[in-house]
């Protein structure tokens, strides 16, 4: 399903322009990033593209490419600034998968073993359910 691209009403919208205030870590012609305000740990920083989209799913190939650009180089500078072990990317999109905010946003989140922040859960495939699967996203890549 496709959808429109939201207008400019977020609280990231409201950022970019300065309307509120946030910590901004980086910024370039393309992306601006800043802290999350319920981090899942300290450093937890949001990178989103200027130009508008809601999610992955309407986002120029031009603007994510930037996003991911920004995400790279940012990942080993916070790991490093707050003594992380590791660091999830993430991204949430449409509500049900948690998307709060609809401007397209990728999260970088520092980790640490037993931090207590949940990973994703492990799933198992009944019989003959991955092959079915896999065969069907294959068929609809190549169409």
């Amino acid at each position: 399903m496709r959808y429109p691209v939201r207008m400019d009403d977020t609280i990231f919208d409201k950022i970019l322009k300065r309307e509120i205030p946030a910590e901004i870590v980086y910024e370039d012609e393309e992306t601006l990033a800043f802290l999350d305000i319920a981090p899942n740990n300290p450093g937890h920083t949001l990178v989103i593209p200027k130009a508008p989209s809601r999610n992955i799913f309407d986002i120029s190939e031009s603007s994510w490419l930037a996003v991911m650009k920004t995400v790279r180089l940012l990942a080993p500078v916070i790991r490093e600034a707050v003594g992380a072990e590791g660091i999830n990317i993430a991204m949430n999109n449409e509500r049900a998968a948690d998307q709060e905010v609809f401007h397209t946003h990728v999260h970088i989140i520092p980790r640490y073993h037993g931090d207590g922040v949940l990973s994703f859960t492990k799933k198992k495939y009944a019989e003959g359910e991955m092959a079915t699967v896999a065969n069907k996203i294959r068929t609809m890549v190549g169409s």
